[in-house]
């Protein structure tokens, strides 16, 4: 019988690698035998897995399938022999990747983490900070935390907090330039924003009177792509900004910053998730985390 799990082995550890050459010094072969496994796994299923260049290996769409998939089952194999080792019984191990934005990771993950590794001693967290969308399988991520509304990507996603925006600025800019009563005063302001391509240049309201919806046109002289950036920038007395209040209610009960407009907000909430590549057959230490992230980050994120 063909060995199928050692050959796909190589192909998911060329695929993490992304060069045959790395691969190989990995696993301790050649390039060349690297290179003829994946041709060979090719060949039998009848599908380009990877395309090949002089820089880098890229995946096709059948190479994606193909990754997931071989990753879970030989992960399923790993945990099999563990678990017979350990008399039967599972537990969570293995390094586990993360990636969270900025804000939301200095707030709630990286207090958690010591409390995490207690529990699981042998799992081994890699946890990553940036406030760019990371491609799970091409960063080869296990979990990474989405702030927005997520797009149809295929994959799964466990809510953990759901928070209001607020519009806020720091005593010291208020004092400069004044209190904004209602929204329309927003124009005389220096309004913090985003250079995400979905930023709005248009902040939402509501008027408290009527329920009618207010879109109300902002300009400022600086934008950022991380809500943590635009927190500090606010706390400098920059100017106002609209924020995740997750990322600054703790500024706000302690007087750094002030909640402006709160009458005319429209309600609308940031949910922030955990993603990951779901299957039947999860890995414990992914399950691990996200389950734990779920039952402790509501509990920190309360008043925000």
């Amino acid at each position: 019988m063909d060995n199928r799990a050692g050959e796909m082995e190589i192909v998911v550890e060329a695929i993490r690698q992304g060069s045959f050459a790395l691969a190989a010094r990995q696993l301790a072969l050649s390039p060349s035998a690297v290179s003829k496994t994946v041709t060979r796994v090719e060949e039998r299923l009848g599908v380009r897995l990877l395309m090949r260049s002089t820089r880098a290996l890229q995946l096709t769409p059948e190479g994606e399938i193909y990754f997931r998939q071989a990753q879970r089952i030989l992960a399923d194999i790993d945990e099999t022999e563990r678990m017979v080792v350990s008399g039967g019984k599972a537990v969570p191990r293995g390094r586990l990747r993360v990636s969270a934005t900025v804000g939301f990771g200095t707030r709630f993950v990286v207090p958690l983490v010591p409390q995490f590794l207690a529990r699981y001693p042998e799992v081994e967290l890699d946890l990553s900070l940036s406030d760019g969308v990371v491609d799970l399988i091409g960063e080869r991520t296990d979990v990474g935390i989405r702030a927005g509304i997520l797009s149809d990507s295929g994959l799964k996603a466990r809510k953990l907090i759901e928070s209001q925006r607020a519009v806020i600025a720091s005593p010291a800019y208020l004092e400069r330039h004044g209190l904004p009563k209602r929204p329309e005063d927003l124009a005389s302001h220096n309004c913090l924003g985003f250079n995400f391509s979905q930023a709005m240049s248009l902040w939402p309201f509501r008027d408290p009177a009527t329920g009618e919806r207010l879109e109300i046109p902002v300009h400022g002289n600086f934008l950022a792509n991380s809500g943590a950036t635009v927190r500090q920038l606010a706390l400098a007395g920059l100017g106002i900004a609209r924020i995740g209040q997750f990322h600054v209610q703790d500024d706000i009960d302690s007087g750094r910053l002030i909640n402006l407009l709160e009458a005319f907000s429209p309600g609308d909430k940031e949910p922030v998730h955990a993603v990951f590549l779901g299957h039947a057959h999860l890995a414990l230490r992914i399950r691990a985390f996200v389950d734990f992230l779920v039952d402790h980050i509501a509990k920190r994120a309360r008043g925000s």
